[in-house]
């Protein structure tokens, strides 16, 4: 049988691999993409949110989530829970009816499909005859109630969705219930709203476009009363007693009417258009609800003067002499009120506003006085500015942590301090076992800090680099400003701000060293700021540092935007992260590569021009290197030019063809075809020496020196290793370019008791020019076990073991095209992965990450995550450059969402699947952020806003609802809180590196309790098309 066997296939190593290596895709962090519909369940406490793509996400407590996606692609139109029951139902813009529910099994709650249904017309009718606008589950929850178009309401039976014709109320029945005068006012049309009455389910209401209300019997199929409004309707609320009906129309007015025994009322005893008298918008929704105060809230959306306010999306507040119109930045999708879930009390109560705006999601606090915002722990709008850049920092220290949090508490002032109103259901995912921070750089020139620990992305401090810049707005202006007397009463809420001041401030690049509290950000006019963790405000004055990086060219005139102009004298700084010296590149180009070094002082910076170095402890530039080519005239237009070449990028063209041609020519074999046949085998065999299997490789065309930007500086990397000699190791910074050239600077860095006497020198010590003049997207150093050094200042807090200085070292440089090692001092070349010519892709993203095996608790492995072009997600191993496993991730033609990944140091990793969501994706066994829930059924015996939860002990496990498919995988029972976890955060566990894969005599028996036990293909996004594999 040995024979049979693949060459390079061990079963012992197939076997660790899955003990290490496995591809989820966990959750989606962030705001659902064109939102569409909007749902809420007093009694489970649960919202659901649908989207344009079809996809449905429930939200409870904190890690409380989950997701459905219907088998067509159709936009959500409606959704409404059934009372009183873990079951809601959806409607799609495609008129089809769809049944979900929440079901229990095995101690975890899940998502499913359960039924379908499109409601059909007689033969011959038109579209319109069933066309639904409203849907009315009644409280029975055994029936539907369905408004058309063509004024008729239809009745389905659940759950099996069986139409009861005998029960259907045509616009014709009801006509002829109505007095002679009604009859030829034409006063149907469509169905626009459906309304139970509060305390008799044999009665509903029934509202037509053109201004009729009517009051139906169930149980004697006849109209109890009637209402007629001159003006057409939008909606109508009942309120909790049924005493009043209130409607809302388009004059941008609501009627009040009286319920009696009278059947006609012709005029509505009071009539008001809250922004008159000048013409108004509609107001297409209104809830009208009583307090034991006695004076009700009005609330409702739209209304406002059309000709000098009707471009604002506003839902206005009215009680109890105080009315506030909130302005939102973004179209109001639907909106709902929180009010008391028990449907026999007296009063509603109302204590919360629930906002489900295009780009955020809104909650207001109605209890306290000023109405302010509550913050959400979960659904936050990323995108309030576009997201430029990202950045992972993984194992935070506590104190740095706690010193993020209290910077941004002291932000959140404006926020209420009442709880999250929607905790419906129970988190039982695991505490986190470590503090993780997502960085992202956005356009306006802020950084957001996110907690990236678990299932919720929670923000936790917000920083600004507006105030370091002389902008055309004052930072201090506020965006509600307005005079107590202005009219309409607007009031600007939520975050979403996507209008920038000046593009220039938007950030490229981002590092954080976590022990020191030291941070570098850069941005896209050349600008490199250098900040420092303060927890007092602070006032002074930013040193202002010019690095010239075409110092020694001729002949360049920069054509792109100009410097940002720095704010002179002092500058006011909040507490949190404060700027205390600014880099400008000249030219202003965008900041494309930035590493910083702590422990030196140092921060390095690269654009498409050169790179510099710069000692922010002595506020001193080091040097400067120009990467300029002579012919590379695009680099110096800037990204924000307006005017492009177009004949010079067709000469260009031509060009690289021409060279193509003429290459190929010389490369014709010139002397005997023996000699030159042998020297090429001679050539693949040496390439390929340690590649398994030898597969047909692709024509890869050198690169020319002369294509554009070849200068482009893309990764800098600082490193203590052996540059020069084999017998002393010293600092040293290596940059790669896109032009395939890796420049290595020796650096003297001055011992501490000398540091600020002394100047930090630097020397260029070595310079690889690749052969194929391909992008260096990725430069790592290995020690003499083959492992990554560790980050600066990490063995210093003992949290890393010290590098092995003994060994020889490994340089390893990533190319778009191939992977290559070289021996450390000499450079010269050990192994090479060819990715490109053996798979036709190219790398996109690289980066270190450990693997722990789920069997053995101490054994890890150090390899390499490689994103392609192609969206594949592959691992590499370290140093032998062997391919450990491949998966498909992203859609090749997501190319926002290719450059927008980043890896974690512990097999992590973060997509843009939307302007406004994260993906979040695991190919470790052990590290693995996915919510774990239960959503029990009992929890609806109790209608008051706080009851009693399920304890965590009586979960085992979680279920994720998939296309008709349930994975399902045990989980450990832990309750999940926001913020620190009871009892403290754990203490971080000591790396252990192994360089020998544990004997199955020592792995002890298997428990793991993040790996899944059945197997699914399954698209977890609504922007995933393809069915990636969900086992390794």
């Amino acid at each position: 049988m040995r024979r049979f066997l693949r060459p390079g296939h061990d079963p012992a190593r197939e076997r660790l691999k899955r003990d290490l290596f496995q591809f989820n895709k966990t959750v989606e962090h962030g705001f659902p993409h064109q939102p569409s519909a909007l749902g809420y369940s007093p009694s489970l406490r649960i919202l659901a949110i649908g989207t344009r793509s079809g996809a449905i996400k429930l939200y409870g407590a904190p890690g409380v989530e989950f997701m459905g996606l219907h088998r067509e692609n159709n936009a959500a139109v409606q959704i409404h829970f059934l009372p009183g029951q873990c079951r809601l139902v959806t409607l799609l813009d495609d008129n089809s009816l769809h049944l979900w529910s929440l079901k229990v099994k095995g101690g975890v709650s899940e998502l499913q499909e359960d039924e379908s249904f499109t409601l059909r017309g007689p033969p011959g009718a038109a579209p319109s005859a069933t066309q639904i606008t409203v849907v009315l589950p009644h409280s029975s929850c055994q029936l539907l109630y369905l408004g058309t178009e063509s004024g008729s309401v239809f009745v389905v039976q659940l759950p099996a969705f069986r139409a009861l014709e005998d029960r259907t109320i045509s616009s014709e029945a009801v006509l002829q219930r109505l007095p002679e005068e009604v009859r030829h006012r034409r006063a149907f049309e469509m169905v626009e709203a459906l309304q139970e009455h509060p305390r008799d389910p044999n009665q509903i209401l029934i509202g037509y476009s053109r201004g009729l209300v009517v009051i139906w019997d169930l149980q004697g199929s006849c109209v109890l009363c009637h209402f007629l409004s001159s003006q057409q309707l939008e909606n109508v609320c009942w309120q909790r007693d049924g005493h009043l009906i209130v409607s809302c129309h388009s004059d941008g007015g609501y009627c009040q009417w009286p319920v009696s025994s009278d059947t006609l009322q012709p005029e509505p005893p009071r009539s008001c258009v809250p922004y008159g008298p000048f013409p108004c918008k509609a107001i297409t929704k209104i809830f009208w609800l009583t307090t034991k105060q006695g004076l009700p809230f009005t609330i409702f959306q739209g209304g406002m003067p059309r000709a000098s306010y009707g471009d604002r999306h506003c839902i206005s507040v009215v009680h109890n002499g105080q009315q506030t119109a909130f302005d939102f930045t973004s179209r109001v999708i639907d909106f709902t009120v929180l009010t008391e879930a028990n449907p026999e009390a007296a009063f509603d109560d109302p204590y919360a506003l629930v906002v489900l705006a295009e780009e955020e999601l809104v909650v207001i606090d109605l209890q306290t006085a000023g109405w302010p915002p509550v913050q959400p722990p979960y659904l936050a709008s990323l995108h309030c500015s576009a997201i430029t850049c990202s950045h992972h920092v993984s194992n935070i220290p506590l104190k740095l942590w706690e010193r993020i949090i209290a910077a941004g508490s002291r932000q959140n002032t404006h926020f209420s301090t009442m709880e999250w109103p929607i905790n419906g259901g129970t988190s039982l995912a695991p505490a986190p076992p470590q503090r993780d921070l997502l960085l992202t750089g956005h356009e306006d020139g802020t950084v957001r800090f996110w907690d990236a620990s678990g299932v919720c992305l929670r923000l936790l401090y917000k920083l600004s680099t507006v105030r370091v810049f002389l902008t055309d707005t004052d930072p201090n202006d506020s965006l509600n400003a307005q005079g107590e007397d202005e009219w309409p009463p607007l009031r600007k809420v939520g975050s979403f701000d996507p209008y920038s001041d000046d593009p220039r401030l938007g950030i490229q690049k981002i590092f954080l060293c976590k022990y020191s509290g030291y941070l570098a950000v850069a941005g896209t006019a050349g600008q490199v700021l250098v900040l420092e963790l303060n927890d007092e405000e602070a006032e002074h004055a930013v040193e202002q540092v010019e690095a010239d990086l075409l110092q020694d060219q001729e002949g360049y005139r920069w054509k792109g935007h100009e410097r940002l102009c720095a704010r002179p004298g002092p500058v006011h700084f909040e507490p949190g992260f404060q700027p205390f010296v600014l880099v400008q590149c000249q030219p202003p180009a965008v900041v494309t590569s930035l590493a910083l070094h702590s422990e030196w002082r140092l921060v390095a910076f690269g654009t498409s021009h050169g790179f510099g170095l710069f000692d922010h402890q002595q506020r001193r530039q080091v040097f400067v290197k120009c990467t300029l080519h002579p012919n590379d005239q695009l680099a110096l237009e800037g990204p924000l030019s307006r005017v492009k070449s177009l004949k010079k990028s067709l000469r260009q063209s031509f060009r690289r063809i021409r060279r193509s041609r003429v290459s190929s020519r010389k490369r014709r074999p010139a002397g005997p075809p023996g000699e030159v046949q042998e020297g090429r085998s001679r050539a693949e065999r040496t390439g390929l020496q340690n590649v398994e299997l030898a597969p047909v490789q692709r024509k890869i065309e050198a690169r020319s020196a002369e294509d554009s930007f070849t200068g482009f500086v893309r990764t800098l990397y600082f490193a203590d290793t052996y540059l020069r000699d084999s017998f002393r190791h010293c600092p040293s910074l290596w940059a790669g370019t896109n032009g395939g050239t890796v420049y290595a600077f020796a650096l003297r860095v001055p011992p501490a008791e000398r540091r600020m006497d002394e100047p930090v020198r630097a020397e260029q010590a070595k310079e690889i020019q690749l052969m194929h003049r391909a992008p260096v997207v990725g430069i790592l150093v290995l020690d003499g076990h083959s492992v990554p050094l560790p980050e600066p200042l990490e063995v210093a807090h003992d949290l890393s073991k010290s590098p092995d200085m003994q060994g020889s070292h490994q340089l390893l440089v990533v190319s778009e095209e191939q992977f290559k090692v070289f021996a450390l001092p000499g450079v010269s070349a050990r192994l090479k992965l060819k990715l490109t010519a053996l798979e036709g892709s190219r790398v996109r993203r690289v980066g270190a990450a450990h693997f722990g095996s789920c069997r053995a608790e101490r054994y890890r492995e150090h390899h390499l995550a490689v994103l392609t072009n192609l969206g594949d997600i592959q691992v590499v191993s370290l140093p032998l450059l062997k391919p450990q496993v491949r998966y498909s991730c992203i859609r090749r033609e997501d190319v926002s969402g290719i450059a927008s990944c980043v890896f974690t140091k512990h097999g992590q990793g973060f997509y843009l699947i939307s302007p406004s969501e994260f993906e979040r994706f695991s190919l470790s066994t052990k590290w693995l952020v996915e919510p774990r829930c239960l959503v029990d059924s009992a929890e609806t015996k109790n209608h008051s806003r706080l009851c009693d939860r399920p304890g965590p002990e009586k979960a085992s496990g979680r279920a994720r609802w998939v296309k008709g498919q349930v994975a399902f995988a045990p989980a450990p029972a832990h309750p999940t809180l926001p913020g620190v976890p009871p009892g403290g955060w754990p203490e971080s566990p000591s790396p252990v590196n192994s360089a020998h894969p544990p004997s199955s005599a020592s792995l002890p028996p298997f428990v793991c309790p993040t790996l899944p036990c059945k197997l699914v293909r399954r698209p977890h996004s609504s922007r995933d098309q393809g069915f990636p594999e969900r086992g390794a």
